[in-house]
């Protein structure tokens, strides 16, 4: 009984913890913004337990940061903490591209194809939460094809915070043009096996991508606390 009784806790936190993740964001729960037990128990119709163990996977995803005596909150976000995530971004990128050049097969060349061709259609249709998900995909691709786990890893951590922020200060069709741009001289890079055009073009989007949002951050510095309010 106790077995079962775990096992339900651990399906049901799982379950939480990918709502409130969701609703992190998408904005719903917003950055800085407090986040109880009770409330969020009551929000997802849930136990304490189940809640409990959700905000710990989400403080290990960089999403919530939990303080003692003080409860949890959604990551409070600044120039500088997005300015250090991306500086990590760009040499591990880089790193993950050169190597994933040396090793790509066939099959992931094709995929990368597919899921590009995903992403483009993503914005011509103005969707752009979905073609911040194709692009995910895409640089999973890559990470497979490198076999790095840790590297990936590391990668991961801060991947749906990255997410969210877009989703704060907007994607936008300038952008977009941009990402197709790098995406396709990806692919031939990694066709052609080039591991110096690899990496400095995986550099370069990152870069870039960490260039634009910081811009977009400076010129709305109220979209955040705005939110939290």
């Amino acid at each position: 009984m106790v077995l079962l009784d775990a096992m339900e806790n651990k399906t049901a936190s799982v379950e939480i913890c990918d709502r409130i993740r969701e609703d992190i964001v998408s904005g719903a729960l917003p950055f800085g913004s407090r986040l109880t037990l009770h409330r969020l128990a009551t929000r997802y119709l849930a136990g304490h337990m189940p809640v409990r163990e959700a905000l710990r996977q989400l403080q290990g995803e960089g999403l919530v940061v939990q303080t003692p005596n003080c409860g949890a909150r959604v990551r409070a976000v600044d120039v500088d903490f997005v300015r250090n995530i991306f500086d990590l971004r760009i040499a591990i990128e880089s790193m993950l591209a050169r190597r994933a050049a040396e090793r790509i097969k066939p099959k992931h060349v094709a995929a990368l194809q597919t899921v590009e061709a995903d992403l483009e259609a993503c914005i011509a249709a103005r969707d752009f939460a979905g073609a911040l998900t194709s692009n995910r995909a895409f640089h999973l691709i890559i990470n497979e094809a490198a076999g790095n786990p840790e590297a990936s890893a590391l990668l991961d951590r801060h991947w749906r915070l990255i997410a969210a922020l877009w989703n704060v200060y907007g994607y936008g069709e300038e952008r977009a043009a941009g990402v197709i741009s790098y995406h396709q001289q990806l692919i031939k890079a990694f066709a052609t096996h080039d591991t110096d055009v690899a990496a400095c073009l995986a550099m370069a989007h990152a870069a870039k991508a960490k260039q634009e949002l910081i811009a977009r951050m400076l010129r709305q510095p109220a979209a955040v606390s705005e939110a939290a309010a």
